[in-house]
């Protein structure tokens, strides 16, 4: 890939075909998307490690897409029984989203401010 975009970009496409899969009951298909889908969100995650912005975000949708993951299969082999530990990943990702924008995005802008006088 040129660039993190167009990597991202990528990242889109697969996670928008694992969703159909899903949404359409392709359970081999829906299934087998789970890994590039994933694979692809740790490694933009691993990429994006010297940015804290962008690398708590990123862990937010590698929690969020794992979270998918799980409810997926759930739904296709267990009767919808995996729910709760979807639940609790999305709120893991929420955590780490909140964590960011109460400590580190008010720490940041208040080191631009410094910066900027």
């Amino acid at each position: 890939m040129k660039n993190i975009r167009e990597y991202e970009n990528l990242h889109i496409a697969l996670w928008l075909i694992k969703d159909t899969c899903w949404v359409s009951g392709w359970k081999f298909f829906g299934m087998l998307m789970i890994v590039p889908t994933l694979a692809v969100a740790i490694h933009i995650a691993w990429k994006s490690r010297k940015n804290i912005a962008d690398l708590f975000h990123n862990i937010a949708i590698c929690l969020w897409i794992t979270a998918n993951a799980i409810w997926l299969t759930g739904e296709f082999f267990y009767d919808d029984g995996l729910r709760p530990y979807s639940m609790f990943l999305f709120a893991v990702g929420l955590v780490v989203v909140a964590i960011y924008y109460v400590y580190h995005f008010p720490k940041r802008k208040k080191e631009e401010m410094a910066e900027a006088n």
